[in-house]
């Protein structure tokens, strides 16, 4: 599991134009490092209580904030800066369009910390860097094989080289379904429980066919053809039929795999010639779908069968 990190330049080149943060001072420090995925607002390390401020986090100034500064005197001023700016703060949003004074970013410029400034109202500017924050934090993994998008049910395909995937990706696709990514699957984990897929940025919209080379899915089946992302629901493994000793014939206990800590549901399926693998992937998914909805064929048909075993309660005499 790979847990990325952000840094104030790599937060402002992504983020930066869409929450219109506008670099004022500390063009220096753009390489701090923010260590924790969300924000905080300086009010009472600036009173000079600091036993419990959040001096990792992006530190936003509002109305409150930038006041209270205002109606203290220059000198005290001063001292408050220079007592926040000993801290390893990454760096200072200002929202609505709000203007540090000179003796602040002259000691944010000494100290190295970067300045912004944002025309969006403080909670609204705190929600959004919060999610921006939260995705760039999350954690992320590679997965070797296809994705597909079967009806809302997101399906790795793993095998060995040569197994077919690649066919039974495309004629998942031309049954209408979409392709996520083809060979490198990259995952991120989100809100701690679901395991989000996308492909990577360079090979996205393309996938290799063994014999005829490199295409473009959406140039060749249109875009519905293609996902930029979707959640991960199921992986299969597809094997050679003779490596495959004990086959699940009913489907009572299902079998999972973990991806980024969380339990993803796992089908095998045997090859060999003959076989319509698309089709047996495509009835897989349905499958887990169904499972989502509550209802297990597996168990269902149990449920028959024991019934049938138990013995009939004997019926009662009748009276003369």
């Amino acid at each position: 599991m790979e847990r990325p990190q952000v840094t104030v330049g790599k937060f402002h080149e992504e983020h930066g134009s869409a929450l219109e943060m506008k670099l004022i001072a500390g063009e220096s420090g753009l390489d701090r490092t923010i260590r924790e995925p969300t924000v905080n607002r300086p009010g009472l390390a600036l009173s000079g209580f600091t036993r419990y401020f959040a001096y990792k986090r992006m530190q936003v100034m509002g109305h409150a904030e930038v006041f209270y500064l205002r109606s203290l005197r220059e000198e005290e001023r001063v001292a408050r800066y220079a007592y926040l700016f000993a801290y390893k703060i990454p760096c200072i949003v200002f929202s609505r369009s709000l203007k540090p004074d000179k003796e602040f970013t002259t000691a944010a410029a000494e100290a190295g910390v970067p300045v912004f400034q944002t025309p969006l109202v403080t909670m609204k500017f705190i929600n959004k860097v919060t999610l921006e924050l939260e995705m760039m934090f999350a954690p992320r993994a590679t997965e070797l094989g296809c994705m597909v998008d079967i009806l809302g049910i997101g399906v790795i395909i793993k095998g060995e080289s040569g197994i077919g995937k690649s066919e039974a990706v495309l004629a998942l696709i031309e049954r209408g379904y979409s392709l996520v990514a083809d060979d490198v699957v990259k995952c991120m984990l989100v809100d701690g429980r679901e395991v989000l897929c996308t492909s990577a940025e360079l090979t996205r919209d393309h996938m290799e066919v063994r014999g005829i080379g490199i295409i473009n899915v959406a140039q060749m089946f249109g875009v519905k053809a293609i996902r930029k992302d979707k959640s991960l629901d199921l992986i299969i493994t597809l094997k050679p039929w003779d490596e495959v000793k004990d086959v699940d014939r009913l489907g009572m206990e299902q079998e999972y795999v973990q991806v980024l800590d969380v339990d993803i549901p796992h089908v095998t399926i045997p090859v060999r010639p003959g076989r319509d693998i698309a089709r047996l992937i495509e009835v897989a998914a349905f499958q887990i779908k169904l499972r989502k909805s509550g209802y297990n064929a597996a168990e269902d048909l149990n449920n028959r069968l024991l019934a049938q075993m138990v013995p009939k309660a004997a019926a009662p005499p009748v009276s003369p």
